[in-house]
């Protein structure tokens, strides 16, 4: 592990200064190209006028220098052609006007460029590089327990250095080692139910954590399998009222007016583990329910029954279609409702019959009941069930 991990780093570090060095050679070629055209664009607005300006100088001393040779022709020719010559000189003189010149800027107002340079921005990229990146020998959390779900697993883990503030967690996994790691929680809670889990397959996690105030995540965990042999819950299919999602695991109340007990595909809840209802809300009746049963039984509109415990959307608790005294809270929107249940035997046990208890948790809002259910006969698994009298009642069961 330690060569390993070795190695991956030093690969780590040198990609990334690689594409370090990459980025920042671009970026000066990129400033400099800028700069550069700054200064050609300066140079041409600046030297354009400059250029005209000297033009009409050259233009007017080449003509004030062909008015001079034509003055001299005048005064060195013969007395008959002089009067003439130098009466078109004199007229050519006042036209041309030689004591016109073109207005030329004073050197102050001429462009003179430089470049300013900050040497300071060598001493800050020395700063920041010299604490660029860190080589941490321990992650500081590590992945802790997993536990088995139907189709699904808890995940839970800790943090193992103690002189860090986690802020955020962010937990991923994949299916395969050829596959990428993708997320799958991100926040401040140190354990995650992990849904849509394919029963008897290693799924790889890992996870980091983000320290208080700080933008960059850790180090990654060292990463684990995690696996559940549970198959996923499933509502039944087909019945009337009720539409489900792809996975079977949702279950919809719609606009059907038949009303009836939407059940489990099969018995699969077992003592000893957590069920858990998560909740849309529609608009709540007194017969609603949701619980668990020892059997299917068609022909019920709802769990309030024999063989059966179940909990009312106004909070009202049924053990075999007996309401009890206490009472829990209404349920709401997005809250849970779970079940755990753990046997307790009173007398022989046996496929005909005889004493048999179920001490019963049904949790809901940061409020729970406790109650034993006396049954008569074994039951090494349970279904369990829905019912709705009106639309709009979603039901998650995990």
């Amino acid at each position: 592990q330690i060569k390993d991990s070795a190695t991956s780093t030093r690969d780590v570090l040198e990609q990334h200064f690689s594409d370090l060095k990459g980025t920042l050679k671009k970026l000066l070629d990129e400033r400099l190209t800028c700069l550069l055209q700054e200064v050609d664009v300066i140079e041409q607005e600046s030297i354009k006028p400059l250029d005209e300006c000297q033009k009409l100088i050259e233009h007017g001393v080449s003509t004030a220098d062909d008015l001079l040779r034509e003055g001299e022709s005048a005064v060195d020719g013969d007395v008959g052609q002089q009067n003439e010559k130098l009466c078109n000189f004199t007229k050519k003189a006042l036209h041309i006007q030689l004591d016109s010149l073109p207005e030329v800027p004073s050197l102050v107002d001429v462009p003179c460029l430089s470049a300013q340079l900050d040497d300071c921005l060598l001493t800050i990229l020395k700063n920041q590089i010299f604490r660029h990146g860190t080589v941490a020998s321990h992650p500081p959390v590590q992945l802790e327990e997993f536990v088995e779900k139907p189709g699904g697993i808890l995940v839970r883990w800790c943090k193992v250095d103690e002189d860090f503030i986690p802020q955020d967690y962010r937990l991923q996994y994949r299916k395969s080692p050829a596959s990428p790691f993708e997320d799958v929680y991100v926040g401040s809670e140190p354990e995650f139910m992990v849904l849509h889990i394919d029963p008897h397959v290693d799924y790889q996690f890992r996870v980091c954590a983000r320290g208080d105030g700080r933008q960059e995540w850790s180090p990654w965990s060292v990463p684990q399998i995690g696996r559940t042999t549970l198959v996923p819950h499933e509502w039944t299919t087909g019945l009337e009222g009720y539409s489900l999602s792809s996975r079977r695991n949702i279950a919809l109340r719609n606009d059907s007016q038949s009303c009836g007990v939407l059940y489990s595909k099969a018995p699969t809840y077992f003592c000893g583990q957590t069920l858990t209802f998560r909740q849309t809300v529609g608009q709540p009746d007194r017969r609603d329910s949701l619980g668990v049963c020892v059997e299917q039984r068609n022909g019920d509109d709802s769990l309030q029954r024999d063989k059966a415990v179940c909990v009312s959307t106004n909070g009202a608790v049924f053990v075999n279609g007996k309401e009890m005294t206490n009472q829990l809270p209404a349920v709401t929107s997005g809250s849970t409702v779970t079940f755990d249940m753990e046997v307790v035997q009173l007398g022989p046990c046996s496929n005909e019959g005889g004493n048999f208890k179920l001490r019963v948790t049904i949790s809901s809002n940061n409020r729970e009941v406790v109650f034993d259910w006396v049954l008569d006969q074994c039951c090494g698994s349970l279904y369990f069930g829905c019912s709705f009298s009106y639309p709009g009642w979603k039901v998650l069961v995990f």
